[in-house]
């Protein structure tokens, strides 16, 4: 049997729960080994670092991953999900350097790499307990035991055997590029890398003069950002094509030559200078200039401190002349490579080192950080006469993704991949990849693609992997190792157990050339280049589990955030391309970025965002998970996290939804105490009910589950996840709502056990379907519907978990589309018409006359019709009328402009334009309501320009209009004097639900309701008594005279309008009240009879003797037959499993048969005994 399902819940609370209990299942492992003989559906985990816990993006990509991984699941398939860790490279390294104050090589020289490396080892997995412990309390389930990290030698021989694959086909090179590099880690970085952290800074901007050796009066003028570089200058550049022109200042008399299209980067009127000469830039190639320093003199002779052309010179920025520092600049390397004043082997000229600080070359500044050297630089310029203006610049600037330092770009020798040559193949294979969504795949990823550079793949660290390349002394005789087994055969060793540095660097391999020995280069890999292998390496491939690799190759699907673009992805893709002429992956979710309330990166040190776990204790995980995937973050846009959103989430979906469950349950329970009926569900023999509203809701469920099937196939979770929310909505606030009688049993016993089966049927098959989504809510309410299901339909299955269970299946049978249309029409009604009643502030209690629905389609209306009954309910309204003619009712639509937004707009025209809207007709604004844009004088005006309204001919009477663009309603508001009373009485009707409601009172509790009213209420409680005990269930009995021994439950003192209302229940039911000669004279509505027990006592919680049992409800409808009204007397006294006579009068005589008019019973005494 089912456990009661309480009042209120605590989401948090029981999610601990049912942690609880999917440890005590073992509920992951259990779903892994049930699974094990499926097709594999291949899923690769991205690696995070351990250096530093879980933050918002951490838990929105995995919530995405474990959503898709268990609908994977849940759809047929066996995955294995495997949680990897990274453990190498910058953001270890850069935590030990802080906790040991390293600030450089030398530094890890005096300890040596084995204790740097000791340290490293120690802190890689810092946070591994806390990440399993978030991770698992957000309900993703991945294996953490069976896990892999990039520092097992298993992993790293495998990356060894993909940089061997590489070198084999010629792909590896050496050689002096300039990079992007980061001072505070002393390495340099990938561009995909330095394109990950972007900001806004400002930095120096100065204009030097370069005097020309034939005529030292006449200065070429070039504009920097980084005064830093000058020291370095070996040439200029210009376009060769564009216009220069020699030009002297007028207050200086100083003669410069500029890009004529840049004067304004130096002269702010044309009175300011005059223009000697004009010519393109080619006349300025080869002119020799003086240099402004001399630390580099003696590369004149190889042809510097010239003017060269280049058409990367823009006429955007600067004054057209670029100064060139070939050793920190990739067009300046470029440039100065192509006009042989460097060379590729020649010693590079970069007097900076790994710290950012100038060596000895350059004197002056020798020991300054080069950012920091600027404003010095700039004081020297000035004082030799070199600065021709000095100024400040904001501009876009690259970042270090781990320390959060500006880069610099210096010249570094670096193992390369090659990449630009195979960027066709690239986009090839990008093109039979599958992402979402789609315009990241072909605009973002595919123009980095196309502009693909060859990768840098080594770094002057100590932690990582090392590159496996064994070189002589001379650097002629290179060997790339493949595997440990091949270096232990090649150095003669008999075992090797670890990779890392501090091991293999002491390794040596005998030359084969004569060379002496082969030592191992010094540079470790990128750790990018690391966790792009993850495919191949997780596996230990090619050494182990070939079969199941290559069977399960390429990968199913994957997921990150938008920056993986640059990143992951791309690794994933150059490794995979290469390796295998394919991209290792099938399909890819792209997700945004998390970011701040405030659209500001989230920052620890700022705290602007709060701690996720604090946010889990508040609302449950569940709560994030679906705020953050029925979000914007997951077509690829950026979302502000806001607590109040997951807040929202528990407000607007999580509790309808339990109240529905629990509503279902309560009922379910009801059924079982008071009829002994218990429900037995079979998904399998579900067919097409009777009841219209039955068989919606069951075509509306059919159909989601058909369309979210269809969608999460195309991995569309920002389409499926809407629909799931708005599901919940339509279940709650329509299905339930309106047949909440009939499943409380008011409208008869088969009715209720129809309406509770259709009820139990779409919430057991959404908690299915909702489950990957939600596992915890989900689990919580299948532990509970799970014990009403029929046996024998889970014979042989292990239902122990919801999330053991595969997806429903959707039913063709039982979708109707011209129901869901219908339906759909008869809300919009119902929603037309409360918008109404909000307007003119008239709450849903007080009764109307009379709602007009007005459209042009018969089919519509007819719909309409077909549904008035629940329209008549929902909107408290006595008639529905339908209608194609909007003239017969007088209403028309008109128009009025925005003020604001037109006049801002047009101006001048405002007042004609505005006089054109309010000569508008009917027709054209019934268009205008339709397509969004009209043209009026010429201007096209949209929704936001114009405020459509309903206005009726002459003074437009009784009706209020509002309209949707299709549906055009008509609503009556003019109550009559019996309406008003009718709405008192359901105010009277709501206080006391609420009272029953917050005394926790359930709807099989034996109770009596007393009151005492004043004003107005003291003649309307008994006048409508009727209607009011037609909804209660019972009466109200007037006064405060309790039974003797009554227990008060609850009392309160309440207030209609002006009058005041006192209402007590007590335990029990009363007598007093309950037949129509009762001393207030009030009693049922419909037709009954009075049975009083006697000979025995109540059983079953069931303690008075004297009972009501109505023969209809309401009147007229539902009529009982004489085993009904049995087993209704049962009931009442807790005899169900106990054989009952009806008699006529107490002494046992007169007793009734099977064949008796029930009817004629009513208002009668009738008295119950055991057989």
């Amino acid at each position: 049997m089912a456990e009661p399902v309480p009042e209120s819940i605590n989401f948090p609370n029981e999610e601990e729960k049912i942690m609880q209990l999917w440890k005590d299942l073992d509920a992951f492992q259990t779903c892994l080994k049930q699974s094990k003989s499926r097709p594999k559906y291949t899923f690769y985990d991205g690696p995070p670092f351990a250096t530093g816990l879980p933050h918002y993006g951490h838990i929105l990509a995995g919530t995405v991953k474990d959503v898709v991984t268990r609908w994977a699941h849940q759809s047929g398939f066996h995955v294995e999900r495997r949680f990897g860790w990274d453990c190498h490279g910058l953001p270890v390294e850069y935590e030990i350097d802080k906790k040991l104050n390293i600030r450089g090589p030398e530094d890890v020289a005096k300890m040596g790499i084995d204790v740097y490396n000791a340290e490293c080892r120690k802190i890689v997995m810092r946070y591994a307990d806390e990440w399993e412990t978030i991770i698992g309390r957000l309900g993703r389930w991945i294996d953490f035991k069976n896990d892999y990290k990039t520092l097992y030698p298993s992993f790293m021989e495998t990356i060894w055997w993909v940089f061997k694959q590489l070198f084999d086909k010629g792909l590896v090179y050496k050689g002096c590029k300039v990079m992007p590099f980061s001072t505070a880690c002393g390495t340099p970085l990938s561009n995909f890398e330095s394109g990950q952290n972007y900001k806004d800074v400002q930095d120096p901007a100065v204009i030097v003069n370069f005097p020309l050796e034939e005529d030292p009066n006449v200065k070429v003028i070039a504009w920097t950002t980084t005064p830093w570089t000058l020291p370095s200058n070996l040439s200029l550049c210009v376009h060769p094509t564009l216009l220069y022109v020699k030009v002297k200042e007028q207050e200086t008399g100083n003669v410069y030559i500029m890009m004529e299209a840049r004067l304004a980067a130096l002269f702010k009127q044309p009175e300011e200078y005059e223009i000697l000469d004009k010519f393109p830039g080619s006349k300025l190639e080869g002119k020799r200039y003086l240099p402004i320093f001399d630390y580099f003199l003696h590369m004149k002779e190889r042809g510097a401190f010239r003017i060269l052309t280049d058409t990367y010179v823009t006429a955007e920025s600067g004054t057209g002349v670029v100064h060139q520092a070939p050793y920190f600049g990739e067009d300046d390397f470029r440039c100065n490579l192509k006009n042989d004043i460097i060379t590729k082997d020649m010693t590079p000229l970069c007097p900076v080192d790994l710290g950012g600080r100038f060596t000895e070359e350059v004197s002056h500044f020798k020991g300054q950080h080069v950012k920091e050297a600027d404003k010095n630089i700039v004081k020297m310029l000035k004082e030799q006469g070199r600065l021709v203006h000095q100024s400040t610049t904001s501009h876009s600037y690259p970042f270090c993704w781990r320390s959060d330092t500006p880069l610099i770009y210096r010249a570094i020798p670096s193992w390369f991949i090659r990449v630009e040559h195979m960027t066709d193949k690239l986009m090839a294979a990008n093109d039979k990849t599958y992402w979402v969504p789609d315009f990241v795949k072909k605009k973002r990823f595919g123009n980095w693609l196309r502009e693909a550079r060859d990768w840098a793949v080594s770094r002057n660290r100590y932690w990582g992997t090392p590159i496996p390349l064994w070189v002589s002394d001379d650097s002629e005789e290179i060997v790339c190792v493949g595997s440990i087994e091949e270096l232990c055969r090649l150095a003669g060793l008999k075992e090797l157990t670890d990779l890392h540095r501090e091991t293999v660097d002491k390794i040596t391999i005998p030359s084969k050339s004569g060379k002496g020995v082969l030592r191992r280069v010094p540079e470790v890999f990128d750790c990018w280049f690391e966790s792009g292998s993850m495919p191949y390496a997780q596996n230990h491939y090619p050494f182990e589990k070939r079969k199941e690799f290559e069977d399960g190759f390429p990968g199913d699907f994957i997921a990150e955030g938008i920056d993986q673009t640059r990143g992951w992805f791309y690794t994933l893709q150059v490794l995979g391309t290469a390796l295998f002429g394919k991209a290792p992956f099938k399909n890819l979710i792209c997700h945004g970025l998390v970011l701040a309330a405030d659209g500001q990166k989230m920052s620890k040190r700022k705290q602007n965002y709060p701690n996720p776990m604090d946010v889990v204790h508040k609302y449950g995980a569940d709560a994030i998970r679906l705020y953050l995937i029925n979000s914007p973050v997951v077509r690829a846009e950026n979302l502000r996290f806001k607590e109040d959103g997951v807040k929202d989430v528990v407000k607007d979906v999580f509790l309808p939804w339990y109240n529905a469950f629990r509503f279902l349950m309560q009922n379910a329970d009801r059924l079982i105490k008071e009829e002994n009926w218990q429900l037995d569900y079979n998904e399998s023999a579900v067919s097409t009910p009777e009841n219209y509203m039955d068989r919606w809701i069951l075509s509306f469920t059919q159909s989601l589950i058909k369309y979210v099937k269809e969608e999460m196939g195309a991995y569309r979770l920002y389409t499926v996840v809407p629909r799931l929310v708005r599901f919940v909505e339509q279940l709650t606030n329509w299905y339930v709502r309106m047949n909440r009688r009939r499943l409380k049993g008011t409208s008869g016993r088969d009715d209720c056990h129809a309406a509770l089966t259709t009820l139990f049927g779409v919430l057991f098959s959404m908690v299915k379907v909702m489950a990957p989504f939600i596992p915890f809510l989900t689990e919580h309410m299948y532990q509970r519907l799970r014990h009403l299901l029929d046996p024998r339909s889970t014979e042989g299955q292990d239902v122990g978990s919801v999330h053991y269970l595969m997806l429903p299946a959707y039913r063709e049978d039982l979708i109707d589309e011209n129901i869901e249309v219908a339906v759909s029409r008869m809300q919009a009604v119902i929603d037309l018409g409360r918008v109404i009643r909000d307007r003119k502030t008239m709450p849903m209690k007080y009764p109307l006359p009379e709602i007009v629905v007005i459209h042009k389609d018969d089919a519509v209306l007819n719909d309409v019709c077909s549904l008035s009954d629940y329209i008549r309910e929902e909107l408290n309204v006595k008639k529905v009328t339908t209608s194609s003619d909007k003239q017969k009712y007088g209403v028309h639509l008109r128009a009025e402009p925005d003020h604001k937004i037109l006049g801002t707009r047009l101006q001048r025209e405002f007042k004609a334009v505005t006089a054109a809207i309010k000569q508008l007709s009917d027709a054209d604004l019934t268009q205008f309501q339709k397509s969004g844009q009209i043209k009026v004088n010429g201007h096209d005006l949209g929704a936001e320009d114009l405020r459509l309204i309903h206005a009726f001919d002459g003074e437009g009477g009784k009706y209020e209009a509002h309209s949707d663009s299709d549906i055009l309603v008509l609503l009556d508001v003019t109550p009559d004097e019996s309406m008003v009373e009718e709405g008192l009485a359901r105010e009277v009707i709501n206080r006391v639900q609420k009272l029953r409601k917050k005394a926790k009172i359930t709807p099989t509790d034996e109770i009596t309701v007393y009151y005492k009213a004043s004003g107005v209420l003291q003649k309307i409680i008994p006048k409508l008594s009727e209607f009011i005990y037609a909804t209660l269930k019972q009466p109200l009995v007037e006064g405060t005279q309790y039974a003797a021994g009554s227990k008060v439950i609850i009392k309160e003192k309440a207030k209609i309008k002006t009058d005041e209302l006192d209402l007590t229940i007590v335990e029990g039911h009363t007598t007093k009240a309950s037949t129509p000669t009762s001393s207030n004279g009030i009693g049922p509505a419909c037709r009954f009879v009075n049975v009083e027990l006697c000979g025995t006592s109540p059983q079953l919680g069931a303690k008075g003797t004297q009972g009501t049992v109505l023969l209809e409800n309401p009147r007229g409808d539902f009529p009982i037959s004489f085993p009904d009204l049995i087993r209704q007397v049962q009931v009442i006294f807790g005899l169900q499993s106990t054989k009952i006579g009806l008699f006529r009068t107490k002494e046992k005589k007169n007793e009734l048969s099977a064949d008796v008019d029930v009817f004629s019973l009513h208002a009668q005494q009738l008295f119950a005994f055991t057989k």
